[in-house]
């Protein structure tokens, strides 16, 4: 993304009061405690096991670390997980905003 796109997209954000997480496709994590981790704007699940789940981005993956982890719901950009969160570790490649 060119500086100018990213300006045009912060500066529209701002002007229309809309989440930037939605204008610049970025993640929004909701944590409850250290028991329940709600996650939209994912691309897809990596991988998961009871102890990690690594979850694909736009731009980079999001890593979640814990003990008896489980999938509560998945839909296409939206995600929920319970258990023991202890590390949550966002992995970013390409151009930073």
């Amino acid at each position: 993304m060119t500086r100018i796109s990213r300006k045009l997209r912060k500066w529209t954000s701002e002007a229309l009061d809309l989440p930037q997480d939605i204008l610049l496709d970025m993640p929004r994590l909701t944590l409850i405690g250290s028991k329940q981790l709600y996650i939209e704007n994912h691309r897809g699940v990596l991988s998961f096991t009871p102890e990690e789940l690594l979850l694909a981005l736009s731009r980079g993956r999001l890593r979640i670390g814990g003990s008896d982890l489980v999938i509560r719901s998945i839909l296409p950009e939206e995600i929920s997980v319970e258990g023991e969160i202890t590390d949550i570790h966002i992995e970013r490649t390409g151009e930073d905003l």
